[in-house]
């Protein structure tokens, strides 16, 4: 049997990176005409968990098999979610650990001042956490099982963390962007959220000099109520080059993908015999429209998440739980060794 990595004994996880659902939480102030709280844009429904959902299910070990069976030697487009990164330290939005938040939309991003403050105050406490964070053992058995099991058209990813590439998966299409771009959103030019972080820490000193204190407050506070969220005063750059609003270069909740991605997504998805569904609820018309294409195509689809599913009643096999568990067993039987 092949030895694969696992998370910390007693933990099922790595150690904590940073919250990024929470940099994208709705903003918050004090109205000067009251003690209530005024909102910098509309709220969504919350993340959260889902009311009444049964977590921690594990699927039989036949059923495990027979889910590889009809995946094994086939062409697989893989479609993935944030349940893939729980490992790597990063928190999901509606796992059974989920903290419970309004998301922020692209509107009230470009349109509100205190958004952004907000935003990019958040962002800056905790990308240095964020960025340390290293694939986990999902990620690296998702990479070993191709093409060991199955050749992967593509990891199709809603995540924006950059970790399937990192562990050595290919193609990867990031269909929500990626954390570490920049793109301003008049003359589209791209560049680097590490070289924007040196310079938020020039422009904000006092923040730069608490950074430390700030993160620690901000990963310990249950409802990422962090003293950064209560500073308005925080400084943002414009774009260098035209003076228009930079925002990280990943789908807002109201804004849709880049044409290109979903073209190359579903190109993907063309070139496949099957679509395997890992770590995600697909709670988003954004994913769901790969499942009910594949559907419609009559593609077998395996769905592998802890917790219901959007996707259910479209699943060919429905797998229950742990992600590396169930990705293990099937190294295991084709002989796969993480990279």
């Amino acid at each position: 049997m092949t030895s694969h990595p696992r998370s910390p004994a007693g933990t099922g996880r790595a150690g904590p990176a940073a919250d990024v659902g929470r940099w994208f939480s709705t903003a918050t102030s004090r109205s000067p005409d009251g003690p209530g709280p005024t909102r910098g844009g509309p709220r969504l429904p919350g993340w959260g968990p889902m009311e009444g959902a049964q977590y921690g299910r594990r699927s039989a070990p036949a059923d495990i098999d027979a889910a590889l069976g009809m995946l094994r030697g086939r062409p697989v487009a893989v479609l993935t979610g944030a349940g893939m990164s729980t490992g790597s330290g990063l928190p999901d939005y509606r796992g059974r650990d989920a903290v419970p938040r309004s998301p922020m939309t692209y509107q009230e991003f470009i349109g509100h001042d205190l958004a952004r403050r907000r935003y990019w105050a958040r962002s800056t406490v905790g990308w240095e956490q964020f960025r340390s964070a290293r694939p986990g053992p999902a990620h690296r058995l998702l990479a070993a099982l191709d093409p060991a099991a199955f050749p992967v058209t593509a990891v199709i990813t809603q995540n924006v963390d950059g970790l399937h590439a990192a562990a050595g998966s290919a193609p990867v299409i990031d269909l929500h962007g990626r954390l570490d771009r920049v793109r301003c959103q008049q003359c589209e030019a791209v560049s680097s959220r590490a070289a924007l972080h040196q310079r938020m820490l020039m422009m904000n000193p006092a923040l730069a000099a608490r950074l430390p204190e700030l993160a620690a407050e901000a990963a310990q506070a249950p409802d990422g109520d962090a003293e950064v969220d209560r500073t308005s005063s925080f400084r943002y750059p414009p774009c260098p080059l035209c003076g228009g609003i930079l925002k990280p270069d990943v789908v807002f909740f109201g804004e849709s993908a880049r044409r290109e991605v979903v073209a190359a997504a579903f190109a993907a998805l063309e070139a496949a015999h099957a679509l395997l569904v890992l770590g995600s609820s697909i709670t988003v018309q954004s994913g769901l429209r790969f499942v009910r294409a594949a559907g419609r195509r009559e593609m077998p689809v395996v769905i592998l998440n802890d917790g219901p599913t959007r996707a259910d009643p479209d699943a060919t096999v429905r797998l229950h739980g742990r992600l590396e568990d169930v990705l293990s067993s099937w190294a295991d039987a084709v002989g796969a060794t993480t990279r």
